[in-house]
């Protein structure tokens, strides 16, 4: 047994009432997109090595371990949020997810009012699908656009049937589904801001409570890169980005969404992701499935990432884990700062060292950053601005240093 392997099985004590979320990974895909670089697989990839059954089979029986595991520290928490996402979640079908759901509330218990978020690719969706998956207990669709414009999902390798997404959306609603998220990325070499404007439009229309807008980062390793650096495509511009981050959040805003993180954006705080939110407050959650990380009280590990050795590992009755680590006290005091401070609520004084606060007043003089209002629940503050948000990543490095 290596020492990452007794790291997860011997994870320090969490404190009971934080929230905890599972995180379940399925690492399959019908194609690969050119940018992207998760760990995700088509059929042609794996062969007959191994299969959804087997996966299925192997995340039942992290779910039981993983429960096993916490109960045994004196932790075993109640699960507030759960998210499945992947590669494509859609193609293993709404039975084996609701059936791993109910799964995880045996293993765990569900806590009331518990978020559980599925992704899912528009095109493997259907009614019935929905209406399964909001009878099985999921309160939330998060569904991939990334675009409206042919142009752009060809340069993604991205197949959607035009309307697509939003007839996905429509089935979704229609299904009991208050919340439903739309992906988009932006800044695509050779994207118009006319695509963008299209885009928006679109995204608003659908009536979605959500929208998470990222902006396009080019991988090394993956097919786009290869691209870009043969010339076939002009690499991205980061005044370009900035420009087209700009545009996004003022359709939103004038759309009735406000930002709560740099990147997502909801109509009102019931769509927040709470799941999410999990991760950028440093709080805990088990990772299930090939590649999942975990982080439980400033412990990290992260399973063997293909398939076929996962579940060999699963079925042997091991912890998948391939690595590991302790957090230090400042570790996690700089993975804070890097991941809450791009929330709009900020952080409070007590996060910062005064080092920290005083490179942070540096960068409310330079306009990036605000003092939190008075009277803020969270106590006197610091929060990004409006230019800070553009500029959120030399924010925090310039604090850090």
């Amino acid at each position: 047994m290596n020492d990452s392997t007794r790291l997860a099985l011997n994870p320090p004590e969490r404190e009971p009432s934080s929230p905890f979320g599972i995180y379940l990974h399925v690492p399959f895909c019908s194609t690969r997109c050119g940018y992207c670089d998760f760990n995700t697989y088509t059929a042609g990839e794996l062969g007959s090595a191994t299969s959804p059954l087997d996966w299925e089979r192997a995340s039942a029986i992290e779910i039981d371990r993983a429960a096993e595991v916490l109960a045994r520290s004196g932790s075993a928490p109640k699960v507030d949020t759960v998210f499945v996402g992947g590669g494509t979640p859609s193609l293993v079908g709404a039975d084996v997810l609701v059936g791993l759901l109910q799964r995880i509330d045996s293993a765990f218990g569900l806590a009331p009012g518990a978020e559980v978020t599925t992704e899912s690719n528009p095109e493997s969706t259907s009614p019935e699908f929905f209406a399964t998956l909001r009878e099985g207990g999921f309160t939330r669709i998060s569904l991939g656009m990334q675009s409206t414009s042919a142009r752009v999902l060809k340069i993604l390798d991205r197949a959607h049937t035009p309307g697509r997404p939003q007839e996905a959306v429509a089935e979704a609603v229609a299904a009991g589904f208050e919340h439903v998220n739309l992906d988009v990325i932006y800044g695509t070499p050779g994207e118009r801001e006319d695509d963008l404007a299209r885009t928006l439009d679109a995204v608003v229309d659908a009536g979605v409570d959500h929208v998470s807008a990222y902006s396009l980062i080019v991988e090394d390793g993956t097919a786009l890169a290869r691209r870009i650096r043969r010339g076939e495509l002009p690499g991205t511009v980061d005044d370009v980005l900035a420009d087209r981050y700009e545009q996004v959040s003022e359709r939103l805003s004038r759309a009735g969404f406000h930002w709560y993180e740099v990147s997502n954006f909801a109509t009102d705080e019931s769509g927040y992701c709470r799941h999410n939110l999990g991760y950028w407050r440093g709080g805990d959650w088990w990772g299930v499935g090939p590649g999942a990380h975990s982080h439980v009280a400033g412990a990290r590990w992260w399973n063997v990432k293909h398939p076929a050795r996962y579940a060999a590992a699963c079925d042997a009755g091991d912890l998948p884990v391939d690595g590991g680590e302790r957090l230090s006290d400042e570790d996690r005091h700089i993975e804070l700062i890097m991941t809450a401070l791009r929330l709009a609520e900020g952080l409070g004084l007590d996060a910062f060292t005064d080092t920290e606060q005083r490179r942070a007043d540096e960068q409310v003089a330079a306009g990036l950053l605000r003092h939190r209002d008075p009277g803020h629940p969270g106590g006197p503050g610091y929060a990004l601005t409006e230019k800070g948000r553009l500029l959120a990543d030399g924010v925090v490095r310039d604090i850090l240093l």
